[in-house]
Order: structure tokens, then sequence, then C-alpha cells
């Protein structure tokens, strides 16, 4: 029997029309066990919503996926690096140079691209697309 996949989704939003939303639902409907985090919605999707992944009961989380501004997600990586995290994706709008620099810092290796299609495409639903692309070590290229 193969273990349910978990995923954080921070920033999650109980409003349909937000990509925080639909990445909830899309999880869900691929049978991944979905964990919203956003301090400001109690529920999302009828899910119970944490105000933080630290307080997600678990101590590994197969993904986390971040739909925050980058100022406000440079504010939750250490609470993301404080679990034991498969991949790390950074949606689009979420990136910055700063924040990656900071993810990797703290032993993180973030993705940057839409994890709604990287799960589409993983588990062979509609609508696939690549969207995994890592993110060189922003440590070491040449200039840092």
């Amino acid at each position: 029997m193969t273990a349910e996949k978990t995923i954080a989704i921070i920033g999650a939003s109980a409003n349909p029309a937000k990509w925080s939303h639909k990445a909830v639902m899309t999880y869900l409907q691929a049978g991944w066990k979905v964990f919203p985090v956003n301090p400001f919605e109690r529920e999302v999707a009828g899910l119970q919503t944490y105000p933080s992944v630290r307080d997600i009961p678990l101590d590994r989380l197969d993904r986390v996926s971040v739909y925050l501004p980058p100022r406000r997600g440079l504010a939750v990586l250490e609470d993301i690096a404080s679990k034991q995290v498969g991949e790390l994706f950074i949606n689009p709008g979420a990136e910055s140079d700063e924040l990656v620099c900071k993810a990797q810092g703290l032993g993180l290796e973030p993705i940057l691209a839409c994890s709604i299609l990287a799960v589409r495409r993983n588990e062979g639903m509609a609508g696939q697309g690549n969207a995994t692309t890592t993110v060189p070590d922003k440590k070491n290229a040449a200039g840092s």
C-alpha cells in the first residue's frame, strides 16, 4: 500500500478565484493529503487551516507550495526549514533572488514553478505541462 502524499499550501485562500485555492482543489483531486496554511482563514475547501507550517502535526512533508508575495515568503522560510521537506515549490509571483538565496542557505532546494502543473503532470491529470525548473545555487554563482 502506498502512503498518501502530503503537501502544505502556504497562503491557501478560501477564495475560489485565487491560485492557492485552485492548488488545494487540484491536490485533493489527485489524492494528496492537503494542509492549507493561512493564519487569517479558518478553513479552505472544508479543510482546517494551520496558522504556520510549524503547526502541521507532521515532521515530514512531501511537498510545500508557496503562494505568498516574496517579502512574506521570506518570513516563512525558517518555518518551512523546520520540517523535512521533499520539494519546495515557489509559485510564479512568489519568487525573488533574496528568497531563493535564503532558502538555499537554509538547506532547501527551491523549485521556481507552478505546483499545480507539477501535480497534473506527475499524476497524469489533464492540462499537463513541464512545470519543474530547479534553481541554480545562487550562493555559488559567478558574481554573487
